[in-house]
């Protein structure tokens, strides 16, 4: 169930790379239960976005709200403590350690309303595969496998606000299919979403609504099944028809 409430805000939001700057007062709202996806072409800001609003990068200008608090001066851990759960491009797992000690990591990042036994229990019912490789060390899976125990930290602790960048890169079409089941599976429980995609009819078939990013800009947003349905926009801010 959405609000109109902002359960996360980011307003003018300006950051550089040195002279570059990646974003360019950047504004976007995120109401709680919903999902909304950032769409764009390589190189338009959308890694950096998610990355900032994490602090793990610094804004030179503009602010981020987290149910209604600034978060500008909060360390990135201390936001994972308060359910801000970020799955980075490079999926985030630690590639060092098993299955299941990643999600025991995850399990005891904050709180829990059930036993970890019941969490991971649900984990290997959904991916019987990370089931069969739980003392298996993440960094010698598949892509495809990855991006599951990604996904699966959300499942065994589940945040107040998900943020995923691209997680259809790199997957195989079937993969990519597989992780949208388990995003969807996410969103009918309520979790509030926040993606960033490069497979963008992916995402707006997805998204309840969707902002086009632009080097660094916002230069579009609306309803995602609108958005899916514009052809022009295809034309003018994604590069394909």
């Amino acid at each position: 169930m959405t609000t109109d409430v902002p359960f996360l805000a980011v307003q003018d939001l300006h950051v550089g790379y040195g002279p570059i700057m990646a974003l360019r007062g950047c504004t976007l709202e995120v109401r709680a239960g919903e999902a909304v996806a950032v769409v764009g072409a390589n190189g338009a800001g959308k890694t950096t976005l998610l990355r900032a609003i994490c602090n793990m990068i610094p804004s030179a200008q503009g602010s981020v709200r987290f149910d209604g608090q600034l978060i500008g001066h909060a360390r990135t851990y201390e936001l994972a403590k308060r359910g801000i759960l970020h799955v980075p491009e490079d999926r985030g797992v630690i590639g060092g350690l098993t299955v299941w000690e990643n999600l025991r990591l995850a399990y005891d990042v904050r709180p829990a309303s059930r036993s970890f036994d019941d969490a991971l229990d649900e984990v290997f019912t959904r991916f019987p595969r990370l089931g069969d490789r739980r003392t298996q060390r993440a960094g010698s899976m598949s892509g495809g496998e990855q991006q599951m125990l990604a996904l699966s930290r959300a499942i065994m602790n589940p945040p107040r606000i998900l943020l995923l960048d691209e997680p259809s890169l790199g997957l195989s079409p079937a993969m990519v299919r597989e992780a949208y089941r388990v995003l969807r599976d996410l969103k009918a429980r309520g979790i509030t979403i926040l993606l960033v995609e490069q497979n963008v009819r992916s995402a707006l078939r997805f998204a309840h609504r969707a902002y086009v990013l632009r080097h660094g800009a916002i230069v579009h947003q609306g309803a995602g099944q609108a958005l899916l349905a514009d052809s022009d926009l295809f034309n003018r801010y994604l590069g394909t028809a």
